[in-house]
């Protein structure tokens, strides 16, 4: 892939090494944009992102790193921010970067996506959790906050499928994608869960073309060995549906990379 933005830095406190080892990864594997995207701050499950305190070490450090190796690659800002109502933060929200990744991961602050609590699976009904997780992505979309979306169908990632067809369930979150003017990534983390297959779906990433919704690529790597993972089949998956050109981010301005 020839632009990776979703990436992640040891200081989510669930990723492991370096800056410069996941950028000399991202260009050893010809990557010629690459963003680091670390969980944000928030007054909420602190166990798996920075500190408010730590944004500033982040930041330059990561800036650092972009002049450091400049003639090589180019590194890009952003910051992955959960969209949970309640903890929306401005010094996120207001921060000096090229991106923000819009992400749900929780339902109701339940952690679905989290193997600690999977067993809340068992008390719910599956039709009902889908539709609850892409209303959140819905409004997630219509607060106009995000410049990319996380993972659209994040909840597919034990591989509990719903009954109902899922692009029906996920129509307003697409519809409302497409009018805050969104991109969606592909990111290739699901074929290192449980449900095998990046995000979104290939009949979710369809219906994304038909709406004409701008697609990017990510690694989502926690790992410098992640990065650039599952490259060739993301191009495909792009490719066979009709993408040809993927979205990069500067200051919050979109445009377009051929691919």
């Amino acid at each position: 892939m020839i632009v990776d933005l979703h990436n992640h830095t040891k200081l989510c406190n669930h990723a492991e090494g370096e800056i410069f080892e996941y950028i000399e990864k991202a260009i050893e594997c010809n990557i010629k944009y690459f963003g680091f995207s670390d969980h944000a701050p928030m007054n909420f499950d602190p166990k798996y992102r920075m500190s408010f305190e730590q944004m500033k070490t982040y930041e330059a450090d990561v800036l650092k790193a972009k002049e450091k190796y400049k003639n090589k690659i180019e590194i890009l800002l952003g910051y992955e921010v959960d969209y949970l109502a309640g903890h929306m933060d401005k010094r996120i929200l207001n921060a000096d970067v090229d991106y923000l990744i819009g992400s749900v991961h929780f339902i109701d602050e339940w952690g679905f996506d989290n193997p600690e609590f999977i067993g809340n699976y068992e008390n719910q009904n599956i039709d009902e959790i889908w539709q609850k997780y892409f209303n959140a992505v819905r409004d997630m979309a219509k607060s106009g906050l995000f410049d990319i979306v996380g993972h659209l169908d994040l909840i597919k990632v034990f591989k509990f499928m719903p009954n109902k067809n899922i692009v029906s369930l996920a129509k307003e979150a697409l519809q409302a994608i497409k009018e805050a003017d969104m991109s969606i990534e592909i990111n290739v983390a699901g074929f290192r869960k449980p449900v095998a297959e990046a995000y979104p779906s290939l009949s979710l990433l369809k219906e994304a073309y038909k709406l004409d919704i701008p697609i990017t690529f990510a690694s989502d790597a926690h790992h410098p060995e992640q990065v650039g993972l599952f490259s060739n089949e993301v191009i495909d998956i792009a490719k066979s549906v009709g993408y040809t050109k993927c979205a990069l981010y500067r200051g919050r301005q979109r445009e377009f990379i051929e691919f």
